[in-house]
């Protein structure tokens, strides 16, 4: 599930002017043997879609988790790296335990990821919250700059963060809870990767080019790359960009 990059030098890279909306990232655990996750996939789905909320970027990522896969189906897109995410958000948050459909709003709030309305709400007071700029360009077949300034003040220690997302996945799932079904996906996660950690002493100011190299079975037209910047901390989300390649 790891993708390899090779950050090939600091840049001081020309980027257009900052988004006029907020983004704000939202991640689901979900899976393909688990039979309440699919009204949840599609919450997701139409989340990236439709962008309901006004002055906000929904940031998608769908994190297929492994522990269903002792359940009669193998999910092909899930990775125990998704599980140890959504426990660290259930220590972090306090949580008697995890549970799919989750959804987890900028690392700070979780709800059933089948729940529209407690979603959007969630969503809207996140994106009430100060933010870092974080800028992302992907430049010529397998290269990106990005840059990152002005974390939130307190910030301790933060991470950089790259996934790589795909959409238009379908799956026929023949055991499980969903034996039978016809299973459409969003925003699948097929990596995360660490491009490192900020320097709060020097304000989180970082600017960097980095090349990627894809694996040939993701369809390139589907796939976006997402930045986001969280603190190590408390696992709040400060700031994050999404571009198609």
């Amino acid at each position: 599930m790891m993708t390899r990059f090779w950050l090939i030098a600091f840049a001081a890279t020309a980027f257009a002017a900052g988004p006029q909306q907020t983004p704000v990232v939202v991640e689901l655990f979900t899976s393909e043997g688990c039979s309440s996750c699919p009204p949840a996939d599609n919450v997701l789905a139409r989340l990236e879609r439709e962008q309901p909320i006004s002055g906000v970027e929904v940031v998608a990522l769908g994190e297929h988790v492994d522990y269903w896969n002792d359940s009669g189906w193998r999910d092909r897109f899930s990775s125990p790296l998704f599980t140890a995410r959504q426990q660290d958000y259930g220590q972090a948050m306090k949580l008697p335990s995890v549970y799919t459909p989750q959804m987890v709003i900028n690392g700070q709030t979780q709800v059933l990821g089948s729940d529209w309305n407690a979603a959007s709400s969630a969503i809207r007071a996140a994106a009430q919250g100060t933010t870092a700029m974080v800028l992302l360009k992907v430049t010529g077949w397998d290269g990106l700059s990005f840059q990152v300034r002005g974390l939130p003040k307190g910030t301790q220690t933060a991470d950089m963060l790259l996934a790589v997302t795909e959409s238009g996945l379908e799956s026929s799932v023949a055991g499980g809870e969903n034996g039978g079904r016809r299973l459409r996906h969003s925003a699948v996660v097929r990596s995360i990767t660490s491009l490192g950690k900020l320097d709060t002493k020097k304000d989180g100011a970082y600017s960097a080019e980095a090349r990627l190299n894809l694996r040939p079975d993701w369809n390139r037209q589907n796939l976006k790359l997402v930045l986001f910047v969280q603190d190590r901390g408390n696992r709040r989300i400060l700031g994050a960009a999404a571009v198609h390649l």
